[in-house]
């Protein structure tokens, strides 16, 4: 059974050309050094053919970045086991990325949940809503903030995409982001 929540559009065509880096769960063990890592490295091969437009290469560069950490952070922190698959295309205007990796039946009925939540109102609204909540609760370990920031103040479109087979107790997740590169609107 497949769940969907957020912009269903976003989805890479079979067809598309795209790169495809691959953090292997083994004797290193993944951890969040891999995010930036990881991220800094899609910005630079993308914002490479930026690079002659100074300004823009720069907002380019920090946009995709902080897109891929952000979406990478979350497969990490909240992955079951196993590899985490981050492919990515440039289009003509926004680049997009799908991050996939595993997780277990209880933590997908949590991020269900909380999807449900961010994308069912005006994201710049819940943003608010979210720093004033986080406020009052101070001793509470979630932030919450990425996603809706991205969908804010940065403009991105996300989308996520749970596959549950019925034999098994984890299921996975594909998580797209795009987000706007078009010069003339920066």
């Amino acid at each position: 059974m497949k769940v969907q929540f957020g912009i269903p559009e976003i989805a890479f065509h079979s067809s598309d050309s795209r790169i495809t880096v691959k953090i292997l769960d083994g004797p290193l063990d993944i951890g969040w050094h891999h995010c930036a890592i990881t991220s800094g490295f899609i910005a630079d091969f993308y914002a490479q053919q930026f690079q002659s437009l100074h300004n823009e290469y720069k907002y380019i560069k920090h946009n995709i970045e902080y897109l891929a950490n952000e979406l990478i952070e979350n497969a990490i922190k909240f992955r079951f086991r196993g590899d985490i698959t981050i492919e990515s295309i440039i289009d003509s205007d926004s680049f997009i990325i799908k991050v996939s990796n595993e997780i277990d039946e209880r933590t997908s009925s949590d991020f269900e949940t909380y999807l449900a939540g961010i994308t069912s109102g005006d994201p710049e609204d819940l943003l608010i809503q979210k720093i004033e909540h986080n406020a009052e609760n101070p001793n509470s370990n979630a932030s919450g903030l990425g996603l809706l920031t991205l969908m804010s103040d940065y403009g991105s479109r996300l989308a996520w995409r749970f596959d549950r087979p019925e034999e098994r107790m984890r299921m996975r997740v594909e998580t797209f982001g795009s987000i706007p590169i078009f010069t003339n609107q920066l």
